[in-house]
């Protein structure tokens, strides 16, 4: 009895540290208030890029005032997130930047936070038997007031969270360029072809991606550059150029006026162009394999552009169609390139590289229709080149001077498989393209070599910044007379396709056009707060290896039998891990106490009295 009275009371004793130990790293937690964010992206933590842009990049204080409607569960919850978020950001400013959590609740504040630029709003929430609601009007958004500058945020939605770091960062960056007089101009070479004005985004035409950039991101100012035959030289004062696909040949003199700019040092040349050509509202999707003579600069640099489309048919878009009969049969897109990052693949069969500035940390980017590009690090030695974008190993490619890429074509794959290099990254102290003996009249005196390292980055994707069903399938442009009327015409199915590649594709695309503009200003510290904005990428399934289809052996009754035990292997691997994170840590904690409970058995029997 005495034993039993004796192990009680130690058994309480222990109990009492226990809870007091618990008590006081909860005390202290909450009085440190550190969290630890092992996800990848930083996903619930500032990211290092946000927190260096208020500690390094303020040369003013900033005052954040965020405006708040409460009394809603719904709303409190998203208060208390941006909160938190806005106190990290102060945290990491070393007394640069302050906040405050606002209420406007007389006239007079909510005339004042509508002069700030936010929107008044109705604000609601149901309750859960769904038979009564809840309504509050006020005021959600934030006011960034710094030196002589005011930008705001006007509203801000409580059931969409994604990306608030993303958008907060990029406003103060927004309001800080602009007091500071610190504009980012970036030159878009003008040509007949793609434009980024083009109305490519989607059917109804109603966006573009130079519109989107510049009521999203105003600290960048795109600056037309019409190089007037190569008659006209690139204004040094911008930061960079981008070059887009052209309808007609690039001359000799133009081509060496690029050259030139890039050779003044700290420029950037941003190249989305390939040698694959296709007409904008063409349904029936022709292309004409023609570099536009745009390999005569790019080969100095040590890029070779081949004219040869590439055709991936390891990760090309499959798209559902219901047959007559009620079945559901696949048209296969292989020239829609749909690339992931593979974390097993060796960096030099790296399919996407999320390490680059441009693709940071974003599992999946689509490549439209790029052509084949290659490497000569030889002609550069002085600059360092890298692939950042491959296809898969299941790629073939068409040389054939014209091609038909409708969906309604049944293409297969022919010739050999290997992977094809669509962008490459050149950076350094780059040597001129063009020898001084080579270059046109006009255009002769400049430097051969940069004294400031310059970047290159080729992207052959020539509708990486389009949505290319919607380009193929919208109708052409109305004479001013009958713009009134509306569009008509165009391609139907097209139309209705270029909707779901809009929604899975189009937001990453934008990320990476503004990382890349990024990468062209020579500023890539923001880059971790884009890549909390990204959607979450098609499932990949490395342990399942896909069919490998050889149309000289297999007939179509083979491949469509190796296709389904493709998907049922798939089907079985997703019953397996779920199954697997179901049972497993269930069983594991059942293991563990009852060995817990064998050992302190044993010692029971171990136990002697004197």
């Amino acid at each position: 009895m005495e034993r039993k009275t004796r192990a009680a009371r130690l058994s309480g004793v222990f109990l009492l540290i226990v809870a007091g130990v618990l008590i006081a790293a909860n005390i202290l937690a909450y009085r440190v208030n550190k969290r630890f964010d092992l996800t990848e992206n930083e996903r619930f933590t500032l990211s290092q890029g946000s927190a260096r842009l208020v500690s390094q990049g303020l040369e003013d204080n900033l005052l954040i005032k965020f405006y708040v409607t409460r009394g809603l569960a719904k709303q409190e919850l998203f208060i208390e997130d941006v909160s938190n978020l806005l106190g990290e950001y102060e945290q990491a400013s070393n007394g640069k930047l302050n906040y405050q959590v606002l209420q406007a609740k007389t006239d007079e504040q909510k005339e004042d936070a509508k002069k700030a630029g936010l929107r008044e709003a109705a604000f609601g929430e149901g309750s859960e038997t769904a038979d009564k609601a809840t309504i509050a009007r006020g005021f959600m958004g934030i006011v960034f007031e710094y030196g002589s500058e005011t930008v705001a945020i006007p509203i801000m939605h409580p059931e969409q969270t994604q990306g608030l770091e993303f958008w907060i960062t990029n406003k103060i960056r927004e309001v800080r360029d602009k007091a500071d007089d610190k504009p980012n101009k970036v030159g878009v070479i003008i040509k007949d072809g793609i434009k980024l004005t083009d109305k490519t985004l989607e059917a109804s035409g109603r966006y573009t991606i130079q519109t989107i950039m510049t009521n999203n991101f105003p600290f960048y100012k795109f600056e037309d550059v019409d190089l007037k035959d190569g008659e006209a030289a690139i204004n040094k004062d911008l930061r960079g150029v981008i070059v887009l696909q052209a309808d007609k040949d690039w001359n000799d003199k133009e081509l060496a006026r690029i050259d030139e700019f890039l050779m003044h040092g700290d420029k950037s040349l941003l190249v989305i162009a390939g040698a694959v050509n296709m007409k904008p509202s063409d349904a029936k999707m022709k292309v004409e394999i023609s570099t536009r003579n745009l390999d005569k600069l790019l080969s100095g640099y040590g890029i070779e552009m081949k004219k040869e489309s590439v055709l991936d048919w390891g990760s090309s878009m499959r798209i559902p169609v219901q047959t007559q009969t009620g079945g559901l049969s696949w048209l296969i897109a292989p020239g829609v390139l749909q690339l992931q990052h593979d974390s097993s693949a060796e960096e030099t069969e790296q399919i996407l590289d999320t390490a680059f500035a441009g693709f940071f940390r974003q599992p999946e980017v689509a490549f439209p229709f790029p052509s084949v590009l290659a490497m000569h690090p030889e002609k550069q030695p002085g600059a360092k080149m890298k692939a950042v974008a491959r296809s898969t190993e299941r790629t073939t490619v068409d040389a054939a001077a014209t091609q038909d890429n409708s969906l309604a074509a049944q293409r297969r794959p022919q010739g050999e498989f290997g992977q094809r290099v669509i962008a490459i990254e050149l950076e350094g102290q780059l040597t001129s393209a063009f020898a001084k003996d080579k270059r046109p009249e006009g255009v002769k005196d400049y430097p051969d070599k940069t004294t400031n390292g310059s970047r290159v980055l080729v992207i052959s994707s020539a509708q990486f910044l389009c949505n290319p069903f919607s380009r193929a399938g919208n109708p052409p442009p109305m004479p001013p007379q009958m713009a009134m009327m509306g569009r008509m015409g165009g391609d139907q199915n097209l139309q209705a396709l270029s909707m779901p590649y809009a929604q899975k594709y189009l937001t990453t695309t934008i990320l990476v056009f503004k990382n890349l503009l990024d990468w062209m200003v020579n500023d890539t510290d923001l880059l971790a707060a884009s890549a909390k904005f990204g959607s979450d990428p098609n499932l990949t399934y490395s342990n399942v290896d896909k069919p490998q289809v050889d149309l000289s052996k297999h007939s179509e009754e083979d491949v469509a039998k190796m296709q389904e035990d493709y998907r049922l292997e798939r089907v079985n691997l997703q019953r397996k891990v779920q199954w697997s994170l179901t049972a497993v840590p269930p069983l594991f904690f059942a293991l563990f106490g009852f060995i817990r409970w064998r050992r302190r058995e044993d010692g029971r029997d171990t136990i002697s009295f004197n």
